[in-house]
């Protein structure tokens, strides 16, 4: 037998590959094969069947895998899903610097941009050794109406927007446990550091009854803070110690039994710096404002409507409290003249009625009847209020505690026209005495107005304000009207000058006309400017605060801003 180098290595024939005009002709062929199979899957075969078969070969996939997948929808059914929400925050956070590609927003009434990830993008995290993969994921599906979140109609939506969260299934527990509620803390502290703040009014076309909005936000940019304030610095310093303490303490309040609420007072005379000190407040804590405004609202459960409709660590504000209830008051007394349903001249207009055109209903239609006027309302003959009763329930009841963390502050000129009901603690703990200004507010307001806090005219000034009663408005509005600091100094000194020696003369002429006040029980008429009304006042006697009938001598009440923690 003879040994051959061929049967040691074969021909290069016999180990040719094919050719690349074969290979592209069997790619082309195997792929049309695909495709006609796939087209006759789908004409054939049910969306239904073809998905459920779909489903068992991933499932069948995934069984070899050690992999497992949570996934958080954007909607829950019609309902928002907070997880996704808050996913979508904490994704913000832990971006890797190197990425290259994201999708970036900036929202309507908004001044921070936000950055997302793309459709089909991945991102990787590692929390406590583990590491996590999120992946965002949208596809087209059929159409929902899902509710607006700006008014009351649905909105439709043909998008299914979700996370996918893969880990190592035997960290499952860990990551249900722990790690998504590190992704939910980590999204409320990404959501404050970008929060803007908010002022929210009533919406104008809001309807009882129907669901929506019915806070209307704008931002709010308002300058004022705790070192801009006209206050003296005790008074101060002992509101944003309370603040302090009433923010730290949650489980405090749940362990006595409290609503986690605060509520504070602010009383003085027009012009002392009560919206400035609640613009501070605001700011100090970040939390948003809503302005209720009473006057606006027609029942009680419409006041309940709206304190559970707002967000929590929030400031809500009542202004003018006393001016409120006085117009309901009067309200009060015109619906007592109205006549009744049981009176026989009532079915006699609300037979009348009938025969008015329906357009004529939308205004306001006066009819003379028994010398009284009788106002109608389309659908009913009743004018509703928000009563006092429904007030202290909104403030200390039981709907008080549908929340967390607010503050709630009333402000009034007059605070001896309040109920003492309302002034009691648990509804107002913190009374807040807005005086006339003093020389250490002047001295405040001159480092903010001219940039400086020592000047010769100084002293003269600090003893004018003594005299005279002015507010940090008026000052502050004096100190405006120069564009030289020399200039704006001597025209509040002159405009110092001018009041005190209009007081004088007033004092002059109360003493010419024995209503000094030294002859007690005596009577003297004072007009109130707001309303034209005349209350009866002691000459001589003291005026009461309002607040457990102490008396605060006049004197007093010059000193500046005094708080009071009940």
């Amino acid at each position: 037998m003879f040994w051959s180098p061929k049967t040691m290595f074969p021909s290069s024939s016999a180990t040719q590959m094919p050719s690349a005009k074969t290979m592209i002709s069997a790619a082309a062929s195997a792929a049309a094969t695909i495709v006609l199979f796939r087209s006759l899957v789908k004409e054939y075969l049910p969306y239904e069947f073809r998905r459920y078969i779909f489903y068992k070969l991933k499932t069948l996939i995934n069984s070899f895998s050690s992999e497992f997948t949570l996934v958080i929808e954007e909607y829950d059914n019609l309902n928002q899903n907070n997880i996704f929400k808050a996913a979508e925050l904490y994704i913000e956070t832990i971006i890797p610097p190197d990425a290259k590609k994201l999708k970036i927003s900036l929202i309507k009434k908004e001044s921070n941009f936000s950055l997302s990830l793309d459709r089909n993008q991945e991102i990787v995290d590692t929390f406590n050794g583990v590491t996590l993969k999120w992946k965002f994921i949208s596809k087209k599906g059929p159409t929902k109406y899902i509710p607006s979140p700006h008014n009351f109609n649905s909105i439709p939506n043909n998008e299914d927007n979700f996370f996918e969260l893969s880990f190592h299934k035997k960290h499952r527990d860990m990551v249900i446990d722990v790690y998504l509620k590190h992704v939910i803390k980590k999204s409320k502290e990404t959501k404050e550091e970008k929060k803007s703040l908010k002022l929210f009014t009533l919406t104008p076309d809001r309807m009882p009854g129907r669901r929506g909005d019915v806070w209307q936000p704008v931002n709010l940019h308002h300058p004022a803070t705790f070192d801009t304030l006209a206050m003296d610095m005790e008074g101060k310093r002992l509101i944003v110690e309370d603040l302090e303490r009433f923010v730290k303490r949650r489980e405090f309040y749940r362990r006595v039994g409290k609503a986690w609420k605060r509520g504070y007072l602010l009383f003085g005379p027009p012009g002392t710096g009560k919206s400035s000190l609640i613009a501070a407040i605001a700011n100090y804590l970040n939390f948003d404002i809503y302005d209720l405004e009473l006057t606006d609202l027609r029942t009680n459960s419409e006041l309940r409507n709206l304190l559970i409709s707002t967000e929590n660590k929030s400031v809500l504000v009542v202004e003018d409290i006393d001016c409120s209830f006085e117009l309901q008051d009067r309200l009060a007394q015109a619906r007592a003249t109205m006549p009744s349903r049981h009176n026989p001249a009532y079915n006699q207009v609300n037979q009348a009625m009938s025969y008015i055109p329906d357009i004529l209903f939308k205004q306001t239609i006066s009819m003379h009847m028994t010398k009284a006027f009788l106002i109608l309302d389309r659908h009913n003959y009743v004018q509703y209020q928000v009563t006092l009763s429904g007030l202290l329930n909104f403030v200390d009841g039981l709907w008080s505690s549908c929340g967390d963390e607010r503050i709630i502050i009333f402000t009034t000129n007059h605070k001896e026209r309040l109920d003492p009901a309302l002034l009691r603690p648990g509804r107002m703990d913190v009374h807040i005495h807005m005086s006339y200004c003093t020389p250490c507010g002047f001295k405040l307001l001159a480092s903010n107005y001219l940039g400086f806090t020592e000047h010769p005219l100084f002293p003269c000034v600090e003893a004018l304000i003594e005299k005279a009663r002015v507010t940090p408005a008026e000052v502050g509005e004096q100190l405006l009207r120069y564009e030289e600091p020399e200039s704006a100094i001597r025209g509040l000194i002159e405009f110092l000058e001018d009041k005190s020696e209009r007081l004088k003369r007033e004092d002059g002429n109360k003493d010419s006309n024995g209503e000094s006040g030294t002859a007690e029980g005596k009577l003297a008429q004072e007009l109130d400017g707001n309303n034209g009304e005349v209350v009866k006042k002691e000459e001589g006697a003291q005026e009461p605060d309002g607040e457990n009938g102490e008396i605060v001598k006049e004197e007093e009440r010059n000193r500046g801003a005094v708080v009071r923690i009940q």
